[in-house]
């Protein structure tokens, strides 16, 4: 199973979309800033999740939902969660 994945930043509402085999072990990493593109706005809290039978599939969804019509998307699904926290990141 691969799953796309969307974080925010607890520190400044960044958000980050990854793909992954182990979310957990994902969201870890990104938490102890060993991965280097998401350590300066560490910590991270999961927000939104899919998973995939097909790897093609979850990369393929990744690509899209780092688009801006991704993050639309995340941001409409999400909608009362954004509100609730004060800021869309």
């Amino acid at each position: 199973m691969q799953y796309i994945y969307v974080i925010q930043s607890a520190k400044d509402g960044q958000l980050y979309t990854g793909c992954t085999k182990n979310i957990k072990e994902r969201l870890k990493l990104h938490n102890a800033k060993k991965i280097t593109s998401t350590k300066k706005h560490a910590p991270y809290v999961l927000i939104y999740y899919e998973g995939y039978i097909n790897s093609k599939d979850a990369f393929n969804r990744e690509k899209y939902m780092k688009t801006q019509y991704g993050r639309n998307y995340i941001k409409k699904v999400l909608n009362n969660f954004f509100i609730s926290k004060n800021f869309l990141g």
